[in-house]
């Protein structure tokens, strides 16, 4: 039973249990048609061609080929440049063309295809203004749209793909979407600095609106109210929007090849506060006047050990009898049955003995360390959104169970710093960071920017692709290749570079 886990290669199966029931979220984003968040923008990069060789490929399969790789809208990839966008062994680095047409706040993106692991650049992004109108009033009553008092809020978003590039995808055009939509009861109570209401008035004869005060308990529980800030409630609505677009995937996963799934690592500025939410390995810093301030927590399998170890404490008909939730330095072998030997479990940060048993004999739920760290012996990160038909290699047990959707969200105060034209939010899929520490991004930070006049725009962009070259290294005899002649990143990596001060004006 337990050679069929040898393997770390996630298997994808056409089955896959449905999410928990919960409300379902008004006007859904369809991945079908998805409205524009914001002013139209160039079409999205054609789809790759087959070339004159591939006559040979059903024409099926080459036509799904064909639908299944895409590049980000901004960089207004042309058929030959989507091309060598696609060329592992070029590795071309990509950034939207200097035309005059910025992303917002000068945003600077680069980004380049993986030295062979995957037939296509997996990664995704998304550069967005949105416009939010209210829903209504706290007072209970239509918001008129004549009013005019919507909310725009700022979004960058990276998805870096696994198993597939459809998630990724999805994900980038319709995750903002969610959050868009997540904040339309809040356009009103954002901009009211009194604090928020505890509940929203119904409308009559809607579920809920009946009178309820017989099932008000003894006032003794309530001596206090708590502080909910507007802050988090911002917060909230980028948790709940994160879900929804998880349970979207899964009711959709079918009908738009929404295979695999993505990590996702997305910033909002929304009223001076920038929200950075991160599901995944990809990572956030900022680098202000020389200091660097992280932004994000990576969540792999070693940093989520003892939430995971818990849950397959608590449920063990999740290990289906493949794997045991107890963490061991090392496999145990049958002839060390009766012995002692080090282990931890969910409670534990430490390391104690225990007398080895016939349990202890299955493959551990978290095995290996750093890079190699795996859940159940098949995926390397614990959150982000997808991998609904994720199973046990040459098994039916489902991995999903395991794996959560819900970001850490940190938040950063704009308007309590005055930032310089240097100053700069990275952030950058596990590509760049796999073999660049954060001491190097800052590096490179001040030595790019320094050789650029404060007020050119495309200083950004420069920095963007000066990190995502670094990371990519040169090509020579045994691969790609850095300075130090240790082995490049083989994966794709994509780097949005945002400028947290300067010439211009966030409101």
């Amino acid at each position: 039973m337990l050679h069929r886990v040898r393997s770390a290669v996630a298997h994808l199966v056409s089955s896959g249990g449905a999410p928990p029931p919960r409300p379902k979220s008004p006007d859904l984003p369809s991945a079908r048609s998805a409205p524009s968040a914001a002013p139209p923008e160039a079409p999205r990069s054609p789809p790759a061609r087959a070339g004159s060789g591939s006559g040979s490929a059903a024409p099926a399969k080459t036509a799904e080929a064909r639908a299944s790789f895409s590049r980000p809208t901004f960089l207004q990839l042309s058929p030959g440049g989507l091309r060598r966008a696609d060329d592992h062994a070029g590795r071309a680095v990509q950034s939207p063309p200097d035309t005059g047409r910025r992303l917002p706040w000068s945003t600077g993106y680069a980004e380049v295809i993986n030295a062979g692991k995957s037939r296509h650049n997996e990664d995704q992004a998304c550069c967005e203004v949105v416009y939010v109108e209210g829903r209504r009033s706290v007072s209970g009553a239509p918001r008129e749209p004549s009013r005019g008092q919507g909310l725009c809020f700022y979004y960058w978003g990276l998805f870096d793909g696994h198993a597939g590039g459809g998630a990724a995808e999805m994900a980038s055009k319709l995750l903002h979407r969610h959050i868009q939509e997540q904040l339309k009861d809040l356009v009103e109570i954002l901009q009211d600095p009194s604090p928020p209401p505890l509940c929203l008035p119904s409308t009559p004869g809607a579920p809920g609106s009946s009178d309820s005060s017989h099932l008000v308990g003894p006032q003794s529980c309530w001596s206090s109210q708590k502080e909910v800030t507007h802050e988090s409630l911002v917060v909230g609505a980028i948790e709940n929007a994160f879900q929804f677009m998880d349970e979207q995937m899964a009711k959709e996963r079918r009908g738009h090849q929404a295979e695999g799934g993505c990590c996702a690592l997305v910033v909002v500025y929304l009223l001076g506060k920038v929200y950075v939410a991160n599901a995944g390995d990809s990572r956030a810093i900022i680098v202000r006047n020389g200091e660097i301030i992280p932004m994000s927590q990576e969540f792999t399998p070693e940093t989520e050990r003892q939430r995971l170890q818990l849950l397959g404490f608590l449920k063990p008909e999740l290990l289906g009898g493949e794997f045991t939730h107890l963490e061991f330095p090392r496999r145990i072998q049958p002839k060390e049955l009766g012995q002692r030997m080090l282990y931890r479990d969910q409670n534990m940060t430490g390391w104690a003995y225990k007398k080895i048993e016939l349990e202890d004999l299955r493959f551990p739920l978290v095995c290996g360390e750093g890079k190699k760290a795996r859940v159940m012996a098949t995926i390397g990160v614990t959150r982000g959104l997808g991998d609904h038909n994720l199973k046990v290699c040459s098994s039916t047990l489902p991995i999903k169970p395991f794996l959560s959707c819900f970001p850490e969200v940190r938040v950063y105060d704009l308007t309590q710093y005055e930032h310089c034209p240097d100053d700069v939010l990275v952030l950058g899929t596990d590509g760049l960071w796999d073999v660049t520490s954060d001491c190097e991004v800052a590096a490179t930070v001040d030595r790019v920017l320094s050789a650029y006049e404060p007020n050119d725009p495309s200083r950004y962009t420069a920095l963007a692709q000066a990190l995502v070259l670094g990371a990519r290294g040169t090509p020579r005899d045994r691969g790609w290749r850095l300075p130090n002649n240790k082995l490049g990143s083989g994966d794709d990596i994509s780097v949005f570079v945002i400028p947290l001060g300067g010439p211009g004006s966030y409101s």
